[in-house]
């Protein structure tokens, strides 16, 4: 497998395509593989897994945040963020297998940036201090882009802390290079090693479009489901990929098909360079309605859901006043499972762009504009 972090390399691309492109690949990393590449139909400029991965001159508007969702304020130490109280993050690895366009962590990529760390010792003395933290979740970046060998040594350091039930493996590998699992007995054999009956490992895939369950996708999937990972997917709704209710239901029934049910579509954070593919709250809504129409129970397990700063938050129905929503998760107990009613309002992306409803007491969030760019790039 080979990793392309040259617009140069992409033959595809005319001359005044890279041209153009440069100031966007210098802003924000541009990394791909070229089994990847090979997904693309070159000959349709809309093509959605162009979208996902080859840079676009909108990019540098003047919208968003790099850190939308303040995970600043739940990071703890170097590479560990304990924002809820039996779960915490490890973001063990500063690259990924491939950059899509929309990340939420892209600030992670850049030169300056120390989020991440390389020795998760400490990461890993935390939570052993720590009891009341059951369920780890290893993330970036890309875990699986760690050596077979050290990520074994990580896993298995977790395995040792006995209050940790659950660990979760967040990737995009099974996806952008499969063969990471198809070619490595090794990992294999480490996560039957470590995904035991009563403690399980679970592999947060994020597939983004049907297009990327290839037959190579397929048996990865299966080779981890065999060595005893459970699978789920989880990915946001971004316009010109998946923002259609038929793409998104025939990538649910697929997913279910193979084991690898859905389990949060996220509306996406308004993130420094997310102009192009930002989707309302009320258009989500309404695609994923009509997505959950078709297919097995199975095929529609997911929540829609936004990863705001104060908790995760669900979107439970919008109708022709109102917006609902409840808190799943919350930073701040008060908050924990609260429902809520606001304005409903067809121009607003994430919470804080949204009005209590008359007679609610729903909190009136009143966060930076995603308009301030302070911490965008230069």
């Amino acid at each position: 497998m080979r990793y392309i972090k040259k617009l140069t390399d992409i033959p595809q691309l005319s001359e005044a395509e890279r041209t153009a492109l440069a100031p966007v690949a210098d802003a924000y990393a541009f990394r791909v593989s070229d089994y990847y590449l090979k997904l693309i139909d070159w000959d349709d400029p809309l093509d959605p897994i162009r979208q996902l991965v080859i840079p676009r001159a909108d990019e540098l508007g003047d919208w968003g945040k790099l850190d939308a969702s303040n995970e600043a304020a739940n990071t703890v130490m170097r590479g560990v963020q304990h924002k809820y109280p039996d779960t915490a993050l490890l973001l063990c690895n500063e690259v990924c297998g491939a950059y899509c366009r929309y990340c939420f962590r892209k600030r992670l990529f850049m030169n300056d940036n120390d989020e991440a760390s390389k020795d998760l010792t400490p990461g890993i003395d935390y939570i052993r201090a720590h009891p009341e933290i059951t369920n780890v979740l290893l993330t970036g970046g890309d875990p699986l882009l760690l050596s077979t060998r050290r990520l074994a040594e990580v896993i298995g350091a977790l395995r040792e802390i006995e209050h940790v039930q659950i660990i979760r493996i967040g990737t995009k590998m099974t996806a952008f290079n499969p063969f990471r699992v198809l070619d490595d007995p090794a990992l294999l054999e480490m996560f039957e090693r470590y995904s035991t009956p009563r403690k399980r490992i679970y592999v947060m895939n994020h597939f983004d479009h049907p297009r990327e369950l290839t037959d190579e996708a397929v048996a990865s999937i299966d080779k981890l489901i065999r060595a005893g990972a459970i699978m789920t997917n989880q990915c946001p709704l971004i316009a010109g990929i998946n923002d259609d209710p038929m793409v998104l239901s025939e990538m649910f029934r697929q997913l279910s098909w193979i084991g690898c049910p859905p389990y949060y579509v996220f509306q996406g954070r308004p993130t420094a360079g997310n102009d192009p593919y930002k989707v309302s709250i009320v258009r989500g809504w309404e695609i994923f309605r009509e997505a959950l129409r078709y297919g097995s129970g199975l095929a529609r397990r997911a929540r829609f859901v936004m990863s705001h700063e104060t908790g995760k938050v669900e979107i439970l129905a919008v109708d022709d006043q109102h917006i609902y929503l409840r808190y799943q998760r919350a930073k701040d107990a008060s908050l924990r499972g609260r429902f809520l009613i606001y304005q409903r309002n067809d121009d607003a992306y994430w919470l804080d762009d949204l009005e209590p409803a008359a007679g609610s007491d729903a909190p009136r969030f009143t966060a930076a504009s995603i308009s301030d760019t302070a911490d965008g790039p230069e």
